[in-house]
């Protein structure tokens, strides 16, 4: 950690000194500006958008990218981490011709429209005696007058996250980024008491100090309004493994402590996250480093949109929806309710009972009476969407909005709640028709014979229009019905039918959604006999039938025991479902991308997951003589890929290879799923030309240039998950450091470097010995198959004959080689390099080599 910080330090000393318009080259001190400097995203590419360093390298200031969007935000950053601790312009990012100005007058902006308009940022220091501008090791930017004291300081505006040493004061507001649904969170004061409250249009509280029962009390308090009367909160501090909180006269009362050994070295933060939890960080864990498991709030459903609103939170944040409103009618949906008084009357629908919402323990009741006059009451409130009543009080309950639901803990009555919908009212006015002046009979009644053979005329084309339809829809059911009779006939002695009927029954008329995968979502169901199975229900119906016809004849017809079971299917009318084995574990991206020490894969679990079951010994010892090929257990995602792309009877491309498609079962046995983009291929056929795309960050170049896809473009996207198995963070990480953000180049690079154990994640290599090869080989091989060129990328076979150690991993091709390739088949041509292994390569050509770049 210390080489890193001073590589750093003199990395950007150099690259300031290169800085005309700075005046560091005069000063020699790179964590000051004096006014007059300004800079822009553009002009800064050299430094990555910083400008200005701490005095020991520990933090900087600068523009960072927003989401992949072009736009850039004006922030301090723990370079160690890559973690954004302060931001000046969170909600309004500028593009990269924007202007940090920092002026004579000692007012520092960021301009984006032009001195005609207001900046968009500003400090609001003009003419205040700013001398100098400073970024403290403690992570605060500061504004100096002459005498050193502070006119300004980002301590004082806090964005989402508190540093150690910061003081967070009455009238200080900590707010989150916004969730899926625009909801943000915040922390401040009221009343003596921290919260943390749901920014609604009428804020509710869902957590606070005072019923916090994990906090130490550390003095005598005396009495306030805040936590039940033991003291009244003004200020908090992070310090060392504690989060402390100070009453009126500075004395200590409160401690929480997040982390049980204390450490000097340690900076820790606390972060107010998208969904409204505060996690503690240590920023001197480096990148990826995932926060302690003590949380704010305990629960993981106590936040207040864990599930999407109506929804009912379980533990794990299982979500369900309430039975009332699963209809087509509501789906779910919170429903739109005006409140202007015309058009539309109300009524109120029953949700349930037993019910529990994170808000009621900190609301004021809005009457107290029986559960007939509270339900009057909100119909007539236009504020009341919601209302919750407690039996045994007679407390009533109104919310305008809410989030997710909880069920009441055993043994406790809970709330009766009701929502507000509208009704459309029906029109029975009486309307009166003028009565016509008996004019010109005559012509009234030949305009009126008219007419009625003109409608006639109307009613008999609409008449064969609809038979014809009619016909043509006869035809082309009866030819759909020998289509789907032909197909249940060709799959009847495989997956088992289940009738619409009988999933809806297991499924619970479908209400636990636990994942969405092609062309479907995925429902949890429970047969009579306790089996549980995982229900997708295709939900496009117009490529649903293909999708369903392909996924059925292609998973009912091959058998492995890494690739998910089709235990049955639905086709009934319209419905087309299909039932695959319940894997208990879920997907890979959940144990690796997490970041929870309660789901942490060992190394030995992740090798598993990518190749099978062999003990290291009997590899090591079998790789010297290359007659391994019986020692492993045939289990692994390579193997599932090899036995697809070169054991069935038609050749198997995937085409859709990563995380959230390797699902783990209790033994954490890995299992492909979801074959919704799989493509059959002949044995003589090498490729295929398809419209079919995979996932970003995961596809193979070849599907971006619309060349041939192969078997190799599954190879590829199984280099992308070899990668992330390792180093337990997604391929491309805008959080880490310019150098290791896209993983593959970084593997590339310290492969080069004879340091692939670089690559591992920290947690994981503690779990690893230095004797164990098989690290570096898991990364070598990733190189291999993440190669740009088809032709360059191992076949399956061969992937899973270097991971047994069968075969020597030949070196990636290195920075020294670009220009040249290597080539998996021999052939004419090039430069080539003989491996000399006994036969387990052909020769390997020295051509075009290039590591596929992020996308």
């Amino acid at each position: 950690m210390g080489l890193f910080k001073i590589a750093s330090f003199f990395f950007f000393f150099f690259v300031f000194l290169n800085r005309s318009h700075i005046d560091i080259v005069k000063s020699q001190e790179i964590d000051k500006l004096n006014p007059g400097f300004k800079a822009s995203a553009s002009e800064l590419n050299h430094t990555n958008g910083v400008f200005l360093l701490s005095k020991a390298s520990i933090f900087a200031l600068g523009f960072y990218a927003g989401a992949n969007d072009g736009t850039f935000s004006l922030g301090i950053t723990h370079i160690l981490s890559s973690r954004v601790i302060w931001t000046a312009n969170r909600d309004f990012p500028v593009n990269d011709s924007a202007l940090f100005v920092f002026d004579e007058t000692g007012d520092a902006y960021l301009d984006q429209f032009g001195p005609n308009l207001a900046p968009i940022w500003s400090t609001e220091t003009a003419r205040h005696g700013v001398v100098s501008m400073q970024l403290l090791d403690s992570g605060n930017l500061v504004l100096r007058s002459k005498n050193g004291s502070f006119v300004w300081q980002s301590f004082h505006f806090p964005t989402n996250t508190l540093l150690p040493g910061q003081v967070f004061w009455e009238g200080m507001k900590l707010e989150s980024y916004s969730n899926d649904n625009n909801l943000s969170s915040f922390l401040e004061f009221k009343q003596g008491d921290l919260v943390l409250s749901a920014g609604y249009q009428n804020p509710q509280v869902y957590w606070a100090l005072s019923n916090d029962g994990r906090k130490i009390k550390r003095a005598a308090a005396g009495s306030g309004s805040g936590n039940g009367g033991d003291g009244y909160v003004l200020f908090a501090i992070m310090e060392s493994n504690s989060w402390n909180f100070f009453g009126k006269n500075g004395e200590l009362l409160w401690g929480f402590k997040f982390f049980w050994q204390s450490n000097w070295k340690d900076r820790w933060v606390s972060v107010l996250n998208t969904d409204g939890s505060i996690a503690f960080h240590n920023l001197e864990s480096g990148k990826s480093a995932p926060p302690e498991p003590i949380r704010i709030p305990a629960e993981s459903c106590g936040v207040p949109e864990p599930c999407d609103p109506l929804f009912i939170c379980y533990f794990d944040n299982r979500c369900q929806c309430a039975s009332t409103i699963l209809d087509d009618k509501f789906n779910c949906k919170f429903p739109s309710i005006s409140c202007n008084g015309g058009s539309n009357s109300t009524e109120l629908l029953y949700l349930g009972k037993n019910l529990e919402y994170f808000a009621l323990r900190f609301s004021i009741p809005a009457l107290n009476s029986d559960l007939n006059n509270c339900k009057a009451a909100c119909a007539s409130n236009c504020s009341c969407n919601v209302m919750f009543f407690e039996p045994n009080s007679g407390d009533c309950f109104f919310f305008d909005e809410i989030g997710s639901l909880q069920r009441s803990d055993e043994g406790s009555n809970g709330y009766i709640s009701y929502m507000k919908i509208e009704l459309p009212i029906n029109s029975n006015d009486n309307e009166t028709t003028p009565t016509p002046i008996p004019n010109r009979r005559k012509h009234i009644v030949l305009m009126s014979i008219l007419i009625a053979a003109m409608a006639l005329s109307f009613m008999g084309l609409l008449c064969f229009l609809f038979y014809r339809r009619k016909v043509k829809e006869l035809l082309s059911s009866i030819e759909d019905a020998t289509e789907e009779d032909k197909f249940l006939e060709e799959v009847s002695s495989g997956p088992m039918r289940f009738s619409h009927r009988q999933l809806r029954r297991a499924t619970r008329n479908f209400s636990t959604k636990i994942g969405h995968g092609g062309f479907g979502s995925v429902y949890l169901g429970e047969l009579g006999d306790g089996t549980r199975l995982a229900v997708k229900k295709l939900e496009k119906i117009g490529q649903g039938g293909r999708e369903f016809r392909a996924e059925v004849s292609l998973i009912g017809g091959i058998h492995h025991v890494n690739l998910v079971k089709l235990k049955g299917f639905c086709s009934e009318n319209l419905h087309r479902l299909l039932v695959y084995e319940y894997m208990s574990n879920g997907s890979l991206d959940k144990w690796i991308f997490n970041g929870k020490e309660d789901g942490f894969l060992d190394w030995e679990t992740r090798f598993n997951i990518a190749l099978g079951n062999i003990s290291n010994s009997r590899l090591y010892e079998c790789s010297k003589l290359y007659e391994c090929s019986n020692l492993v257990d045939q289990t692994g995602t390579a193997r599932a890929l090899a036995y697809l792309h070169q054991e069935c009877e038609s050749k198997i491309i995937h085409c859709d290879i990563k995380p959230e498609n390797v699902l783990l079962d209790d033994n954490f046995t890995p299992k492909l799923s979801d074959f919704g983009m799989a493509k059959l291929v002949n044995r003589e056929q090498s490729n295929i030309f398809t419209q079919l795309r995979g996932t970003r960050g995961y596809m193979a170049p070849e599907w971006i240039t619309n060349l041939a896809i192969s078997d190799k473009s599954d190879v590829y996207s199984y280099g992308m998950v070899l990668l992330e198995i390792v180093a337990n963070r997604k391929c491309y990480d805008a959080d880490q450091s310019p150098e290791s953000a896209h993983l593959p180049s970084y593997a590339a690079r310290m492969v080069a470097e004879k340091k692939g154990r670089w690559v591992l994640d920290p947690r994981v290599a503690a779990t690893v010995t230095e004797e164990d090869w098989r690290v570096e080989a898991l990364v070598e091989v990733a190189v291999w198959c993440v190669q740009e060129e088809a032709s360059l990328r191992p076949p399956m076979r061969k992937v899973v004959q270097m991971l047994e150690g069968v075969c020597p991993v030949p070196r990636p091709p290195s920075a020294a080689e670009m220009g040249r390739s290597f080539s998996w088949s021999s052939g004419g041509g090039g430069t080539v390099m003989s491996l000399g292994l006994n036969g387990c390569f052909s020769e390997v050509r020295l051509s075009d080599v290039r590591l596929s770049g992020p996308r």
